[in-house]
């Protein structure tokens, strides 16, 4: 298994990058949210991988943070979901972004990457739940409330947007039911 490569970036032509290390060229498939933090074309990279192999090929994955490959291997082991369909989904959410969708349980917030349909995207949260809070906890998530995908639905349903009502929820102590959550959400709302 190839698990790191660090080498000297040339060739980026997303979502491939080619780097070179020892005399080699080494082709890897990146998420967007690696891409975007690349250095320069003739710069040193150093990326963490994680090798596919088929019986028609092998694919070499790279990630920049250990956050962002361990969030690719939970996605492959879920049934119906491959490579590219991982890559996809984390090049349209950061992994805190897909660590929160899951805690939440929102849905809506992966139907809207490309490929990514209904039934996938409820296959995903349920396949995730438990896992990824747990695998990722360093990747910067914050610990959210136990009722708190009530207490997100509560004040959408009281005329807040899902953004201000996620940025409420957020600030929720971990311990707060739904009933107590709601009522400091929406100080917290009312202060802003």
């Amino acid at each position: 298994m190839i698990g790191r490569i660090a080498g000297t970036l040339l060739e980026k032509h997303p979502p491939a990058v080619l780097v070179e290390a020892g005399g080699v060229g080494y082709e890897i498939d990146v998420p967007m949210s690696t891409f975007c933090n690349l250095p320069a074309l003739g710069e040193r990279v150093s990326l963490l991988t994680h090798l596919v192999v088929r019986e028609d090929a092998h694919q070499l994955y790279g990630f920049l943070t250990a956050a962002e490959r361990q969030a690719f291997r939970e996605l492959i082991r879920i049934s119906g979901v491959g490579s590219r369909t991982a890559l996809a989904v984390l090049s349209g959410l950061s992994v805190a972004e897909l660590a929160q969708a899951v805690t939440l349980q929102e849905s809506a917030r992966l139907t809207r990457i490309p490929g990514i349909g209904k039934k996938t995207a409820e296959r995903l949260l349920l396949e995730l739940k438990g896992k990824l809070g747990a695998a990722l906890a360093g990747a910067g998530t914050v610990p959210v409330a136990e009722g708190s995908p009530d207490v997100l639905r509560a004040l959408v349903a009281l005329g807040y947007s899902e953004k201000e009502a996620a940025a409420a929820v957020r600030q929720l102590p971990a311990d707060a039911s739904v009933s107590d959550g709601i009522r400091i959400a929406l100080k917290s709302l009312a202060k802003a």
